[in-house]
């Protein structure tokens, strides 16, 4: 069974940081890539940015040189460090991990910890 925990969201005002943390039960290094995805209602989630075993990152185009994506294997946890932060920003924030088992990729997700961003 594999839980991913979310935290550190919360209200901050335009050009402020947050940094969010998905805790994961186990050994991270078991997924192929860990990611964080953002929602806003009436919208689908969207990736924000990823990360795979080897340090491969990925990053919407929105967040470039805005957002960083790192992992500590040590810690079972992955950060998302929010820098300069725009209200468009805004959203449920949720983690995510995948894991392929038996040539199926499977997909699991946190709660969500969601970021609202004031201007």
């Amino acid at each position: 069974q594999v839980q991913l925990v979310e935290s550190g969201g919360g209200l901050v005002q335009a050009g402020g940081s947050l940094r969010l943390s998905c805790a994961a039960s186990g050994d991270i290094f078991r997924f192929d890539a860990m990611g964080w995805y953002r929602q806003v209602p009436g919208k689908q989630r969207e990736l924000v940015a990823a990360i795979t075993r080897g340090g491969t990152t990925n990053y919407a185009d929105s967040v470039k040189d805005r957002l960083t994506i790192s992992r500590d294997n040590a810690k079972n946890t992955v950060y998302l460090q929010m820098n300069s932060l725009k209200p468009e920003d805004t959203g449920v924030y949720y983690c995510n991990a995948q894991m392929s088992i038996m040539a199926i990729m499977n997909d699991y997700w946190g709660q969500g910890t969601q970021v609202t961003v004031s201007s």
